[in-house]
Parts: structure tokens; sequence; C-alpha cells
């Protein structure tokens, strides 16, 4: 009797259990063709931001230098330079300061379209040059590592804001994977490193050994301001500063954090 009703139990259970997974697989169906196909073209020239989102500054060079000197005193992270009158993007947090006073030595654009192979390259005078990726360097790493590259991310600190957003690229949205490009969890699987965040003492060694654990021929991608040059944790005692201080970095991608498509251009035209 007590065989019986366990059989029944059981029954009961395994039905129910059915249904249920029936009901959520027709959900997750009917929501998909609802949604409809929702990975974006890229790269499209349909890519459209909103105004408010500021991206590839452009700098006047024919204000006065008092101007300068005046956009200058506002820039908490002391990006802009009044003697050179240049922007430093490795610097700069897109913070918006500079907007909020009268001037018209920088201008934010939409324009996500930001990345550089040397860190002098984001020292800006009028906007940011687009690099060269047909060099010897970057054709050897597009050679090696253009129909399939795995990534192993680290935040070496920070506020995690640039690992999100490197997160969404995983999403139907952005879908890097099409592109032959994932991430993987072990560094012994991964081709080349992404860091983000300052690089803080307390994870410089976990950062060098991941480093390490990765099979050469590797590189470096620094992702955000706090990666490039410290950011806002520059002057922290617990700082060592940016990624370049340590390693040797191949890619930089500036903003904080870069917008998804920022990095979805920058991975593509390295590897692609």
């Amino acid at each position: 009797m007590i065989f019986h009703y366990a059989i029944k139990v059981l029954t009961y259970h395994t039905v129910d259990l059915t249904f249920k997974r029936g009901v959520a697989m027709n959900n997750i169906i009917t929501n998909r063709l609802k949604q409809g196909y929702r990975t974006v073209e890229f790269p499209s020239s349909d890519i459209k931001l909103p105004a408010t989102y500021r991206g590839r500054p452009v700098l006047n060079q024919e204000v006065s230098d008092e101007e300068v000197e005046r956009v200058a005193s506002v820039c908490p992270m002391g990006a802009v330079n009044p003697e050179d009158r240049t922007l430093d993007l490795g610097k700069c947090i897109f913070c918006g300061r500079c907007l909020k006073i009268e001037q018209d030595f920088i201008r934010f654009t939409t324009d996500y379209r930001m990345f550089a192979l040397k860190r002098e390259g984001l020292i800006i005078k009028d906007t940011l040059k687009e690099p060269d990726t047909k060099s010897k360097h970057l054709s050897t790493i597009k050679k090696l590592f253009g129909k399939s590259v795995n990534l192993r991310e680290v935040c070496a600190g920070g506020c995690n804001a640039c690992d999100l957003d490197i997160n969404v690229l995983n999403t139907p949205v952005y879908d890097l994977s099409r592109f032959g490009i994932k991430f993987v969890a072990s560094p012994r699987h991964a081709d080349g490193l992404v860091v983000t965040g300052p690089v803080t003492k307390n994870m410089e060694l976990a950062l060098m050994k991941t480093y390490d654990a990765i099979p050469s021929p590797k590189f470096v991608i620094a992702v955000g301001t706090c990666a490039i040059s410290g950011g806002i944790f520059k002057e922290n005692e617990e700082v060592v500063g940016g990624v370049d201080k340590i390693l040797p970095v191949d890619l930089y991608i500036p903003g904080c954090p870069p917008h998804p498509f920022t990095s979805l251009y920058a991975f593509v035209k390295f590897f692609k």
C-alpha cells in the first residue's frame, strides 16, 4: 500500500513538473516570437545614440588661452592640459563638468568609435584619430586570432560599471560571439587579457598570475579610464595605477564606462 502511494505521489510530481516546464518553455517561445530579431547589425550607419550621450570629443583650437584655462580649472581629473591645449581621453571620465560653464573648447559628439593602440594616442588636440589597424603588430594578432579569440576578463578594482557593460556584449543585442570573440573562465583557455578598474595593490598579484597563466603569444586590453590611468582612484595609496604600469597594453578603450558599442567596435577593429 505504501509502495502504491509512493508511486502516485511520484507520478503526480513528475506530471506537475513536466507541465510547469512545458508552460515555461511555451512562455519563452512566445516572448521570443513577440520580441523578434533583436541583434543589431554591426558595423552599421543606422546606429544612433541619444543626444545626451557623450562620445568622441572635438576640440576647438580657435578659442583663447583664457578659455582653455577656465575649462582646465573645472576638470576634476586634470585631463585638460592648458599649455598644450590637449585633452587626455585616458584621464577623462566624460563627466560633463566642462559643459556646465560657458566655453567652446570641448564639444562631445555622439560618436561611439573610440580606441587607441598606444597610450599617447589618447591625447588629442582636435579629435581622436582612427589608429592604423594594418600595422605589422596588429596584422599578426589578426592572423593568429582573427577567426576565433578567447578573452579572460579581470576586474582589478573599481566600481564594476565597465564589467557590467562588457557583460552586455554577450546579450542578443550586441552578440559578441558572432564575431568569434568570447569570454572564458580560465586564463589557460584564453588568448588575451581584458582588464577593468584601477590596479589595486590587493589585486596586483592576482592580475599578474592571471597574465602569466595565459599562453603566449597574448595581448592585454585596458577597458575604461580606471584601467588606463587609474581614474578617480589614481591618487589613492592602495592603487598601483593604470594597467600599463605593470603589463604591456595592446589596446586602450576610453570611457567611464565605455559604451558597449565602443567596446564592440574596438574589439572588431582590433581582431578583424
